[in-house]
């Protein structure tokens, strides 16, 4: 879609330079999970952007010599080298090469920062893939002079993260956006998402989303992992079935600001996520005691208070904590008097919707 051969440099004329993007991360109300082809989605999904969980990434370039095989880089996460990195790096920046021709001509120094913790379920690489594509986007403005309108330019940084994790197509947009065609939703396509936040109760925009550290261990099953064993699960088109009609009652939902079936949809998809893990042909379990204990004192919270305050889980352990902005102070208090004692060291991040990416 993108394949763009003719992006190619005179090296004599590159001049050392960098650009720097700063992605959140997001969480998903309707789950993807299971893919197909190159990184498409298996069914549609929708997501609130983050505000306070982000990653910052800053790529600096400059002319390369010798031999050119293929992308050739340094990555450094949180200012040490982190060659674990690497092949997931490699074979995301050389297999862009049909749409970004001049990164075998440039060396690229890669350093990267999370404001949480890195693969313990908070879609570290859907911020992570976001700001590494927003700056190569942003590199190829710089080396070729485009001028892409604000739209034209997430757009394509969407389908460029996309190819590297699915869930990062919808960091570069503020508030909310949809990814994956569906018939409801005019625009939406296979190949990037698109932003949603017009479509919204303004009730969501400004929603919170405190999130539980319950563990900061690395997920002992991946999320790409986790997506190829969708392909022998027996449950598996039934739940993009479901996910097709989930997605439709909560578009309306989330219009009307309808805050509880909103959350009803919303809980119930994190559940479903994890019922799809624990139902695969090598079933694996990535919730931990405490995430049930949490889950328990929510509902109890919920019923007792008659405050809106609703949970998700993304493909880890760490309870999302969702509720209007307008119970801050009583849910606040709440985390701090019931559930700090189930996180990893009393750790949770205040976070909340957010606006999307910013260039620093």
């Amino acid at each position: 879609m993108y394949q763009n051969k003719d992006l190619v440099l005179d090296s004599s004329k590159v001049q050392a330079d960098s650009v720097s993007w700063k992605s959140p991360s997001n969480i998903a109300l309707i789950k993807y999970w299971g893919k197909h082809g190159r990184q498409l989605p298996r069914n549609p999904s929708i997501s609130f952007t983050l505000n306070n969980a982000y990653t910052e990434t800053s790529v600096s370039y400059q002319a390369r010599q010798g031999a050119l095989d293929g992308v050739a880089f340094d990555f450094f996460f949180e200012g040490k080298p982190k060659e674990s990195f690497n092949p997931k790096l490699k074979k995301f920046l050389d297999s862009i090469l049909d749409i970004f021709p001049f990164l075998a001509q440039i060396k690229l120094s890669i350093n990267s920062k999370n404001s949480f913790p890195h693969s313990a379920g908070i879609a570290s690489s859907a911020s992570a893939m976001s700001a590494l594509a927003l700056c190569l986007c942003s590199i190829e403005e710089k080396l070729f002079n485009t001028s892409l309108s604000k739209e034209a330019f997430l757009a394509k940084a969407s389908y460029v993260a996309r190819l590297g994790s699915g869930s990062a197509c919808r960091s570069v947009f503020p508030v909310a956006a949809v990814w994956g065609k569906s018939i409801n939703v005019e625009g939406s396509s296979d190949e990037f998402a698109i932003p949603f936040e017009e479509n919204i109760h303004p009730v969501f925009k400004d929603f919170n989303n405190d999130i539980l550290i319950v563990s900061k261990d690395e997920k002992g099953v991946s999320s790409s992992q986790g997506h190829a064993l969708m392909e022998n699960n027996i449950y598996a088109e039934a739940r993009y079935k479901q996910a097709n009609i989930r997605l439709n009652r909560l578009l309306i939902a989330l219009k009307e600001g309808d805050i509880e079936t909103f959350g009803s949809i919303v809980e119930n998809e994190a559940l479903t996520l994890h019922a799809m893990m624990m139902a695969s042909y090598n079933p694996f379990i990535l919730i931990k005691p405490n995430t049930l204990i949490i889950i328990d004192l929510i509902k109890n919270f919920r019923k007792e208070s008659k405050i809106p305050l609703y949970f998700s889980l993304d493909a880890g352990p760490n309870p999302h904590l969702m509720y209007p902005a307008q119970y801050n102070a009583e849910v606040k208090g709440f985390i701090n008097q019931m559930l700090v004692d189930f996180c990893h060291g009393g750790e949770w991040i205040a976070d909340r919707v957010g606006k999307g990416a910013t260039a620093l």
